[in-house]
Protein backbone atom coordinates (compact mmCIF):
# COMPACT_ATOMS: atom_id res chain seq x y z
CA UNK A 1 0.00 0.00 0.00
CA UNK A 2 0.84 3.51 -0.33
CA UNK A 3 1.74 6.33 2.39
CA UNK A 4 -0.40 9.10 3.30
CA UNK A 5 0.08 11.91 4.30
CA UNK A 6 -1.58 14.26 6.14
CA UNK A 7 -1.29 18.20 6.08
CA UNK A 8 -1.98 20.26 9.35
CA UNK A 9 -4.72 22.35 8.26
CA UNK A 10 -3.68 25.89 7.91
CA UNK A 11 -4.11 28.47 10.20
CA UNK A 12 -7.28 31.09 9.59
CA UNK A 13 -4.90 33.81 10.52
CA UNK A 14 -2.24 32.89 7.88
CA UNK A 15 -5.03 32.49 5.40
CA UNK A 16 -6.74 36.20 6.16
CA UNK A 17 -3.16 37.54 5.91
CA UNK A 18 -2.79 36.30 2.51
CA UNK A 19 -6.18 37.36 1.24
CA UNK A 20 -5.13 40.66 2.65
CA UNK A 21 -1.78 40.83 0.78
CA UNK A 22 -3.74 39.77 -2.44
CA UNK A 23 -6.46 42.88 -1.87
CA UNK A 24 -3.98 45.26 -1.15
CA UNK A 25 -1.94 44.45 -4.24
CA UNK A 26 -5.05 43.99 -6.56
CA UNK A 27 -5.89 47.68 -4.93
CA UNK A 28 -2.73 49.09 -5.59
CA UNK A 29 -2.22 47.73 -9.87
CA UNK A 30 -6.18 49.47 -10.30
CA UNK A 31 -5.04 52.75 -8.71
CA UNK A 32 -2.11 52.57 -10.73
CA UNK A 33 -3.76 51.76 -14.10
CA UNK A 34 -6.28 54.20 -13.73
CA UNK A 35 -3.60 56.68 -12.48
CA UNK A 36 -1.88 56.21 -15.70
CA UNK A 37 -5.71 56.48 -17.77
CA UNK A 38 -5.90 59.78 -16.54
CA UNK A 39 -2.81 61.13 -17.20
CA UNK A 40 -3.22 59.23 -20.51
CA UNK A 41 -6.86 61.31 -20.70
CA UNK A 42 -5.02 64.81 -20.41
CA UNK A 43 -2.67 64.53 -23.19
CA UNK A 44 -4.08 66.44 -26.61
CA UNK A 45 -3.61 63.49 -28.98
CA UNK A 46 -6.14 61.18 -26.57
CA UNK A 47 -9.00 64.58 -26.57
CA UNK A 48 -8.56 64.94 -29.90
CA UNK A 49 -9.22 60.98 -30.58
CA UNK A 50 -11.87 61.02 -27.76
CA UNK A 51 -14.00 64.28 -29.41
CA UNK A 52 -13.62 62.39 -32.80
CA UNK A 53 -14.54 59.54 -31.77
CA UNK A 54 -17.99 61.17 -29.94
CA UNK A 55 -18.18 63.02 -33.11
CA UNK A 56 -18.26 59.55 -35.20
CA UNK A 57 -21.47 58.14 -32.66
CA UNK A 58 -23.31 61.27 -33.09
CA UNK A 59 -22.81 61.12 -37.06
CA UNK A 60 -23.61 57.34 -37.32
CA UNK A 61 -26.99 58.29 -34.49
CA UNK A 62 -27.70 60.88 -37.38
CA UNK A 63 -27.38 58.13 -40.18
CA UNK A 64 -29.55 55.89 -38.54
CA UNK A 65 -32.06 58.52 -37.49
CA UNK A 66 -32.56 60.02 -41.22
CA UNK A 67 -32.93 56.32 -42.96
CA UNK A 68 -35.06 55.40 -41.11
CA UNK A 69 -37.17 58.95 -41.73
CA UNK A 70 -36.46 58.23 -45.26
CA UNK A 71 -37.80 55.17 -45.20
CA UNK A 72 -40.99 56.38 -43.22
CA UNK A 73 -41.74 59.19 -45.67
CA UNK A 74 -41.04 57.08 -48.68
CA UNK A 75 -43.68 54.42 -47.90
CA UNK A 76 -46.04 57.75 -46.76
CA UNK A 77 -45.12 58.58 -50.39
CA UNK A 78 -46.01 55.41 -51.85
CA UNK A 79 -49.33 55.31 -50.28
CA UNK A 80 -50.10 58.65 -51.14
CA UNK A 81 -49.17 58.29 -55.29
CA UNK A 82 -51.27 54.73 -54.90
CA UNK A 83 -54.23 56.64 -53.65
CA UNK A 84 -53.76 59.67 -56.25
CA UNK A 85 -53.34 57.03 -59.05
CA UNK A 86 -56.89 55.47 -57.84
CA UNK A 87 -58.67 58.97 -57.89
CA UNK A 88 -56.85 58.96 -61.63
CA UNK A 89 -58.71 56.50 -62.35
CA UNK A 90 -62.21 57.54 -61.22
CA UNK A 91 -62.00 60.86 -62.44
CA UNK A 92 -61.32 59.04 -65.95
CA UNK A 93 -64.22 56.97 -65.68
CA UNK A 94 -66.55 59.64 -64.46
CA UNK A 95 -65.31 61.90 -68.04
CA UNK A 96 -66.19 58.50 -70.16
CA UNK A 97 -69.63 58.68 -68.47
CA UNK A 98 -69.96 61.99 -68.90
CA UNK A 99 -69.45 61.88 -72.33
CA UNK A 100 -70.90 58.94 -72.80
CA UNK A 101 -74.30 60.52 -71.45
CA UNK A 102 -74.24 63.49 -73.35
CA UNK A 103 -74.08 62.52 -76.43
CA UNK A 104 -76.39 63.70 -78.93
CA UNK A 105 -77.93 60.40 -80.47
CA UNK A 106 -78.63 59.24 -76.45
CA UNK A 107 -80.20 62.07 -75.01
CA UNK A 108 -82.63 62.75 -78.45
CA UNK A 109 -83.02 58.74 -77.88
CA UNK A 110 -84.41 59.27 -73.93
CA UNK A 111 -86.30 62.54 -74.77
CA UNK A 112 -88.50 60.78 -77.50
CA UNK A 113 -88.79 57.65 -75.31
CA UNK A 114 -89.11 58.87 -71.80
CA UNK A 115 -90.85 62.47 -72.45
CA UNK A 116 -92.51 61.94 -75.76
CA UNK A 117 -90.71 64.77 -77.77
CA UNK A 118 -89.99 64.70 -80.78
CA UNK A 119 -88.09 67.24 -83.30
CA UNK A 120 -90.29 69.94 -84.56
CA UNK A 121 -90.62 70.19 -88.77
CA UNK A 122 -90.16 73.51 -91.02
CA UNK A 123 -93.96 74.96 -90.09
CA UNK A 124 -93.46 74.18 -86.20
CA UNK A 125 -90.64 76.29 -85.81
CA UNK A 126 -91.53 80.27 -85.27
CA UNK A 127 -88.75 83.12 -84.94
CA UNK A 128 -89.14 86.21 -82.88
CA UNK A 129 -88.15 89.51 -83.56
CA UNK A 130 -85.06 90.71 -81.39
CA UNK A 131 -87.30 93.87 -80.84
CA UNK A 132 -90.22 92.44 -78.77
CA UNK A 133 -88.96 90.84 -75.09
CA UNK A 134 -90.31 88.34 -73.61
CA UNK A 135 -92.73 90.07 -70.92
CA UNK A 136 -94.78 92.09 -73.74
CA UNK A 137 -93.55 95.67 -72.99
Amino acid sequence: MGAVTLERPAKASKLKKIQQVNVREGLDRALRVSRRIFIALGQQQVLVTAVLLAVLLVSALGVVHSTQKNRELFNALATLQAERDGWQREWSQLLLEQSALSAHGLIEYRASRDLAMTVPGRNDIVLVPASISVSGK
